[in-house]
């Protein structure tokens, strides 16, 4: 087993291409760091030094998803916030590089825990479905 060093203990992993080189990339919810970490693949089962992009403060991101959320054949990634009480979207530039989060609130001492990408209302758009363990619910996001 080959191994990559990460800055803070990993709690969720998500695969995709951030960079559109047709190889696997990784982003991991780093819960105590605040932040979620990529990892670009090299292409021969090795990565490239983690690039952090850190979460609103305090927010504790516990789990990641990978999908296409505003359309434009770039992989974007959506992020749990336990404590943060949301979920947060990064856009890929398609570089393997992301925008700052944008979050969006899933209710007061919800505890977003987990999320599934679907287009679950047939508009072609990816929607985003969220555990909330604190408020025993389930929470859908439509389209971005």
């Amino acid at each position: 087993m080959s191994q990559k060093t990460i800055d803070a203990s990993p709690v969720s992993i998500a695969v995709g291409d951030f960079n559109n080189d047709s190889r696997q990339d990784i982003v991991v919810a780093l819960e105590y760091a605040n932040s979620i970490g990529i990892f670009i693949g090299i292409g021969n089962g090795s990565f490239q030094n983690q690039i952090s992009y850190q979460m609103p403060r305090e927010s504790s991101p516990v789990w990641v998803a990978v999908g296409d959320f505003n359309n434009d054949n770039v992989q974007d990634i959506v992020v749990t916030n336990f404590y943060g009480h949301s979920v947060g979207i990064l856009l890929g530039y398609g570089n393997g590089s992301f925008t700052h989060v944008t979050v969006f609130s899933t209710g007061n001492s919800s505890g977003p825990c987990s999320i599934a990408i679907g287009d679950f209302n047939k508009d072609n758009r990816m929607d985003i479905v969220v555990a909330n363990r604190n408020a025993r619910n389930v929470g859908i996001f439509l389209g971005y």
